[in-house]
């Protein structure tokens, strides 16, 4: 009770310099892309970090103790492989309100990328878009799509170019049983910023949030964008499906329904067609331009190549 009584003294409390924003995460074997992660939202206006690992084997977990060398990040280890994603997060939200004087708490997976637009001012920092009463706040998410470049030896995830502007809404059961349909283009649920203190619950995927101010003042913010960026390359996206055929045998595992495919198709032995299908042609990111599903939006690349270039001096 004493914190949600600290959120309606919030309210009124004007926003001030002294007000954090943490980020968390929850990563297992992300190390292809956890570093250009955490130095692009530190340039975007994210103070601390706050990283749950989740057993990590591919270096993941040397390269955050080497992130918190020069970040105000802490990493937490948890070694189970349960998988309680909806609890953790919550777990790691209150512990950015306790340890980290959290105001507002995106809870983040490790290939999502919160992009603010440019305030009047010019600059881009994602605390200008949020505000005193902020309980819950609900931004867009938008997959970024792949083409044939991802072939390429010296591809990385951010040249992705295009992302889907208005998904293809295949029914639930195509999306399950139809493999010919590409599941980069369907629709995908939105994410929160929550502030802690009031916080209830978070939904296993960080979608929704339940919470003591929700009625009167959750809202949606048009300023900022989440580009998500699930599929980078086939090997990620092969060892992302064999950590899920082995928490799909869990009693009472929680997946979505395109993990629940990929698991099948994997098992069929049909994953390779599977990122095939991802891969599009200029030909046909031309007639998905054409029709809205697609949209050039290079604002990533550019955000990303300037994290990265001031990191390492260039």
């Amino acid at each position: 009770m004493m914190h949600f009584a600290q959120f309606f003294w919030q309210i009124n409390k004007p926003i001030s310099n002294h007000d954090r924003l943490v980020m968390t995460i929850l990563c297992r074997d992300e190390v292809d892309i956890i570093e250009t992660n955490i130095r692009t939202h530190a340039l975007l206006g994210v103070d601390a970090f706050v990283v749950m690992d989740n057993g990590s084997k591919d270096g993941t977990r040397e390269a955050l103790e080497r992130l918190a060398q020069t970040y105000d990040l802490h990493v937490i280890d948890q070694p189970s492989h349960t998988y309680q994603q909806a609890k953790w997060m919550k777990e790691l939200a209150e512990y950015a309100r306790d340890k980290m004087g959290a105001r507002w708490v995106i809870s983040n997976d490790a290939d999502e990328f919160w992009l603010p637009e440019p305030s009047e001012e010019g600059g881009r920092n994602l605390k200008h878009w949020l505000r005193a009463s902020d309980s819950v706040v609900t931004v867009h998410r938008s997959n970024m799509l792949l083409t044939e470049a991802a072939l390429k030896s010296d591809y990385h995830f951010s040249q992705a170019s295009h992302r889907v502007m208005y998904p293809i809404c295949y029914n639930t059961q195509v999306q399950k049983t139809d493999d010919q349909i590409s599941m980069l283009l369907v629709p995908i649920s939105p994410k929160v910023i929550v502030n802690p203190a009031g916080l209830i619950k978070l939904s296993g995927g960080n979608h929704r949030a339940k919470h003591i101010g929700k009625l009167f003042t959750a809202r949606k913010e048009p300023n900022i964008q989440v580009y998500h960026y699930p599929i980078r390359s086939y090997e990620q996206f092969e060892a992302n499906i064999k950590r899920r055929v082995e928490l799909l045998k869990l009693p009472n595992a929680k997946m979505g329904d395109h993990y629940r495919r990929w698991v099948r198709i994997y098992n069929e032995g049909g994953l390779h067609e599977e990122f095939k299908r991802f891969l599009l042609t200029e030909s046909q990111l031309a007639t998905f331009e054409q029709y809205r599903v697609a949209v050039r939006d290079e604002q990533p690349f550019k955000l990303i190549k300037q994290a990265m270039s001031e990191f390492k001096g260039g």
